[in-house]
């Protein structure tokens, strides 16, 4: 890539690089670190997807495309190992959890609204939930795990109430730093894929809604107006996706992962630190 258009990919990374830079200081991640990462998660992507008729890259076209030399990247091959995708299943099981009990028949009353259930039961129970849509998850770590972040919680009789229809851990803990790392991830891979499609492909869609002059003052209401409204399209969306799922008896279905996410903008005014 010739330095002209480097300067728009690098001026970009340089925009984007700003918060995670803020967070991973604040998570005690060093420059030295987060250099020997980037420098693996380079190798692996060339090595994986710049390959010619769809094999791996050899070294040599790894190292003229990093500008790594073709040692390092022998090394930074061997070093490297693929990350667990468990976090992202338990993340994953947690929600459909609280998704189903939101929207299966059996567990809504005559509202449709998510029932109040027992932990177990002949009929509708906490228990059955779990059966239907946790899959092979441990269910008593996963019921602490629920009540713990606030999705459901245990009432005074023993039974359960559903909070939340999604999982949110807390901000501290490593499900919640596992989730973020695969929002940014959702989205980082739109954005590139939008840039770098062929003119004839369909784009994906990624937009923003904002204004520079909004009255400061006006914060709570907006974030109000937020949390009501983007949280009844995300809810629209998992509706039309629970409806559209693989039939297990299909042997022709191929199983897609699709979805839409949603967040807000918020800069902060000048001199004011986040």
């Amino acid at each position: 890539m010739d330095s002209k258009a480097q300067r728009p990919a690098l001026r970009a990374c340089r925009q984007w690089l700003v918060p995670i830079a803020r967070w991973l200081l604040r998570s005690g991640v060093t420059w030295k670190e987060f250099s020997e990462l980037a420098r693996a998660i380079f190798v692996r992507v060339a090595t994986d997807e710049f390959g010619v008729r769809g094999r791996p890259t050899n070294v040599s076209r790894v190292a003229l495309l990093t500008g790594l030399s073709r040692r390092d990247v022998r090394r930074v091959r061997d070093a490297d190992a693929p990350g667990s995708a468990g976090a992202e299943q338990s993340l994953n099981t947690a929600s459909r959890v609280l998704s189903g009990w939101h929207l299966d028949v059996e567990f809504l009353d005559e509202r449709g609204q998510p029932q109040v259930l027992p932990e177990k039961g002949p009929g509708p129970s906490l228990g059955a939930v779990l059966r239907r849509y946790a899959g092979d998850i441990p269910t008593t770590a996963l019921v602490k795990e629920l009540v713990r972040a606030g999705s459901i919680e245990r009432l005074a009789d023993g039974r359960y109430r559903v909070l939340r229809r999604y999982y949110m851990p807390r901000a501290a803990d490593a499900e919640s730093i596992e989730r973020a790392g695969h929002v940014l991830s959702d989205l980082a891979t739109t954005v590139e894929y939008n840039l770098s499609r062929r003119t004839a492909d369909p784009s994906r869609f990624e937009g923003r809604a904002q204004s520079l002059r909004v009255d400061a003052r006006q914060l709570p209401a907006f974030r109000a107006f937020l949390e009501r409204e983007a949280q009844g399209f995300l809810e629209r969306v998992d509706d039309w996706l629970s409806t559209h799922e693989v039939d297990p008896a299909d042997r022709d279905a191929v199983p897609l992962r699709i979805g839409a996410g949603a967040y807000a903008i918020h800069s902060l005014p000048p001199g004011e630190s986040p």
